[in-house]
Protein backbone atom coordinates (compact mmCIF):
# COMPACT_ATOMS: atom_id res chain seq x y z
CA UNK A 1 0.00 0.00 0.00
CA UNK A 2 1.40 3.17 -0.74
CA UNK A 3 1.48 5.90 2.02
CA UNK A 4 -0.62 8.60 1.80
CA UNK A 5 0.76 12.42 2.32
CA UNK A 6 -1.55 12.76 5.18
CA UNK A 7 -2.11 10.03 7.96
CA UNK A 8 -5.81 8.98 7.49
CA UNK A 9 -6.25 10.49 4.24
CA UNK A 10 -6.82 7.07 2.63
CA UNK A 11 -8.51 5.30 5.37
CA UNK A 12 -12.05 5.08 5.89
CA UNK A 13 -14.01 5.86 9.38
CA UNK A 14 -15.08 3.10 11.40
CA UNK A 15 -17.71 3.48 14.41
CA UNK A 16 -16.39 4.10 18.11
CA UNK A 17 -16.90 1.69 20.56
CA UNK A 18 -18.33 2.96 23.65
CA UNK A 19 -18.50 2.03 27.43
CA UNK A 20 -20.29 -1.38 27.86
CA UNK A 21 -18.22 -2.99 24.83
CA UNK A 22 -16.48 -6.02 25.78
CA UNK A 23 -13.80 -5.52 23.55
CA UNK A 24 -12.61 -2.41 25.22
CA UNK A 25 -12.48 -4.36 28.81
CA UNK A 26 -10.51 -7.52 27.26
CA UNK A 27 -6.70 -7.64 26.33
CA UNK A 28 -6.02 -7.02 22.64
CA UNK A 29 -3.80 -9.68 20.94
CA UNK A 30 -0.60 -9.28 19.73
CA UNK A 31 -0.30 -8.85 15.69
CA UNK A 32 1.39 -11.92 14.35
CA UNK A 33 0.96 -10.27 10.38
CA UNK A 34 2.57 -7.19 9.09
CA UNK A 35 0.87 -7.29 6.27
CA UNK A 36 -1.27 -5.11 3.96
CA UNK A 37 -4.10 -5.71 6.25
CA UNK A 38 -2.39 -4.04 9.32
CA UNK A 39 -1.40 -0.97 7.19
CA UNK A 40 -5.20 -0.57 5.97
CA UNK A 41 -6.12 -0.73 10.13
CA UNK A 42 -4.09 2.05 10.86
CA UNK A 43 -4.79 4.72 8.02
CA UNK A 44 -8.83 3.72 9.93
CA UNK A 45 -7.60 4.38 12.81
CA UNK A 46 -6.08 7.85 11.67
CA UNK A 47 -8.85 8.65 10.26
CA UNK A 48 -11.29 7.54 12.69
CA UNK A 49 -9.54 9.55 15.33
CA UNK A 50 -9.32 12.67 13.15
CA UNK A 51 -12.87 12.64 12.37
CA UNK A 52 -13.46 12.27 16.66
CA UNK A 53 -11.27 15.15 16.91
CA UNK A 54 -9.28 12.70 19.40
CA UNK A 55 -5.23 12.66 20.18
CA UNK A 56 -4.91 8.70 20.30
CA UNK A 57 -6.77 5.72 19.42
CA UNK A 58 -6.34 1.80 20.01
CA UNK A 59 -7.23 -0.68 18.12
CA UNK A 60 -10.15 -2.18 20.25
CA UNK A 61 -11.98 0.86 20.15
CA UNK A 62 -12.78 0.19 16.80
CA UNK A 63 -13.84 -3.33 17.66
CA UNK A 64 -10.03 -4.78 16.63
CA UNK A 65 -8.58 -6.63 19.57
CA UNK A 66 -5.03 -6.13 18.26
CA UNK A 67 -2.21 -4.55 19.86
CA UNK A 68 -2.18 -1.30 17.78
CA UNK A 69 -2.31 2.26 18.47
CA UNK A 70 -2.19 5.75 16.69
CA UNK A 71 -1.19 9.52 17.97
CA UNK A 72 -1.17 12.95 16.63
CA UNK A 73 -0.40 14.89 20.01
CA UNK A 74 1.23 17.10 21.37
CA UNK A 75 3.25 17.65 24.77
CA UNK A 76 3.35 20.30 26.97
CA UNK A 77 6.07 22.38 25.00
CA UNK A 78 3.42 22.36 22.24
CA UNK A 79 5.62 19.90 20.19
CA UNK A 80 3.93 17.82 17.86
CA UNK A 81 3.77 13.83 18.13
CA UNK A 82 2.41 11.67 15.17
CA UNK A 83 3.07 8.09 14.78
CA UNK A 84 1.81 4.61 15.71
CA UNK A 85 3.50 1.79 17.29
CA UNK A 86 2.40 -1.87 16.79
CA UNK A 87 2.63 -4.10 19.79
CA UNK A 88 3.89 -1.54 22.15
CA UNK A 89 5.02 -2.26 25.80
CA UNK A 90 4.85 0.43 28.12
CA UNK A 91 8.87 -0.29 29.09
CA UNK A 92 8.90 2.78 31.69
CA UNK A 93 7.25 5.30 32.93
CA UNK A 94 8.93 7.58 35.48
CA UNK A 95 8.75 11.39 36.77
CA UNK A 96 6.30 12.83 39.06
CA UNK A 97 2.70 12.02 38.90
CA UNK A 98 0.21 14.65 37.63
CA UNK A 99 -3.44 14.18 38.24
CA UNK A 100 -4.68 16.21 34.47
CA UNK A 101 -7.91 16.32 32.58
CA UNK A 102 -8.43 13.12 30.43
CA UNK A 103 -11.35 11.94 28.75
CA UNK A 104 -11.51 9.23 25.96
CA UNK A 105 -13.41 8.65 22.52
CA UNK A 106 -14.67 5.54 23.70
CA UNK A 107 -16.70 8.02 26.81
CA UNK A 108 -17.81 11.29 25.24
CA UNK A 109 -18.45 14.10 26.98
CA UNK A 110 -16.68 12.67 30.19
CA UNK A 111 -13.43 13.68 31.50
CA UNK A 112 -11.91 13.34 34.76
CA UNK A 113 -8.59 14.80 36.42
CA UNK A 114 -6.57 11.24 36.34
CA UNK A 115 -2.90 10.91 37.89
CA UNK A 116 -0.47 9.66 35.57
CA UNK A 117 3.29 9.84 35.23
CA UNK A 118 4.52 12.80 33.64
CA UNK A 119 7.39 10.64 31.89
CA UNK A 120 6.93 7.58 29.40
CA UNK A 121 8.32 5.28 27.05
CA UNK A 122 6.95 3.26 24.60
CA UNK A 123 8.82 0.37 22.73
CA UNK A 124 7.14 -1.68 19.41
CA UNK A 125 7.43 -1.98 15.93
CA UNK A 126 6.32 -0.29 13.20
CA UNK A 127 4.45 -1.77 9.70
CA UNK A 128 7.28 -3.26 8.17
CA UNK A 129 7.86 -5.27 11.96
CA UNK A 130 11.06 -2.71 12.73
CA UNK A 131 11.63 -2.14 16.36
CA UNK A 132 10.24 1.71 17.34
CA UNK A 133 10.86 3.35 20.79
CA UNK A 134 8.63 6.62 21.67
CA UNK A 135 9.50 8.75 24.68
CA UNK A 136 6.98 11.44 25.76
CA UNK A 137 6.94 13.93 28.79
CA UNK A 138 3.70 15.75 29.68
CA UNK A 139 0.50 15.76 27.91
CA UNK A 140 2.21 13.01 25.33
CA UNK A 141 3.17 10.89 28.21
CA UNK A 142 -0.55 10.64 29.28
CA UNK A 143 -1.48 9.96 26.06
CA UNK A 144 0.80 7.14 25.54
CA UNK A 145 -0.42 5.50 29.10
CA UNK A 146 -4.20 6.06 28.06
CA UNK A 147 -3.44 4.08 24.90
CA UNK A 148 -1.44 1.06 26.48
CA UNK A 149 -4.40 0.88 28.59
CA UNK A 150 -6.50 0.44 26.51
CA UNK A 151 -4.68 -2.36 24.81
CA UNK A 152 -4.66 -4.05 28.37
CA UNK A 153 -8.44 -3.53 28.72
CA UNK A 154 -8.59 -0.63 30.99
CA UNK A 155 -10.22 2.57 30.60
CA UNK A 156 -9.12 6.27 32.34
CA UNK A 157 -12.04 5.73 34.55
CA UNK A 158 -10.14 2.52 36.26
CA UNK A 159 -7.40 5.13 37.49
CA UNK A 160 -10.39 7.09 39.67
CA UNK A 161 -11.22 6.12 42.93
CA UNK A 162 -13.29 8.17 45.49
CA UNK A 163 -15.82 11.20 44.00
CA UNK A 164 -14.06 11.34 40.98
CA UNK A 165 -14.42 8.23 39.89
CA UNK A 166 -17.97 7.94 41.13
CA UNK A 167 -18.89 11.43 39.17
CA UNK A 168 -16.82 10.02 36.17
CA UNK A 169 -19.19 7.21 35.91
CA UNK A 170 -22.17 8.96 36.51
CA UNK A 171 -21.82 11.35 33.52
CA UNK A 172 -20.88 7.98 31.78
CA UNK A 173 -24.15 6.23 32.30
CA UNK A 174 -25.75 9.77 31.29
CA UNK A 175 -24.39 9.69 28.19
CA UNK A 176 -24.87 6.31 26.52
Amino acid sequence: MKRAAIPGSSGTVRPMRLLGDPVLRSAAAEVADFDQELARLVEDMYATMYAADGVGLAAPQIGVPARVFVYDCPDDEDRRHLGYVVNPRLTAVDGVVVAGSEGCLSLPGVTAATPRFDHAVVEGFDLRGEPVRIEGTGFFARCLQHECDHLGGELFIDRLTGVRRWRALRAARRVR
